[in-house]
């Protein structure tokens, strides 16, 4: 099971850069589209303590931020360990 999850929505342009970033760096991740079903519109609300901005990228339980926090954690190291085996990314 993946570690990371996105919350996100189909028209937004930074959900669709954050999931490249990740297939690109080999990290899988589950996608849960906050615009398709309100069960997982609540959802969101209650992991991202009422975030406002998708997309939201939550790492083991715990809500990282956006794009921007996603591309920092990776630049500091902070992705490590989340590729799947036999990745070079």
């Amino acid at each position: 099971m993946p570690r990371v999850k996105v919350y996100s929505t189909g028209v937004c342009p930074f959900c669709h850069k954050t999931k490249q970033l990740l297939q690109k760096w080999n990290i899988p991740y589950d996608e849960v589209r906050i615009d398709l079903d309100k069960s997982a519109l609540r959802e969101f609300a209650e992991v991202t303590h009422g975030a406002r901005t998708v997309p939201q990228i939550v790492i083991d339980g715990k809500c990282i931020g956006g794009f921007t926090e996603l591309t920092e954690l990776h630049m500091d190291g902070g992705l490590d360990g989340l590729q799947e085996p036999g990745s070079k990314a």
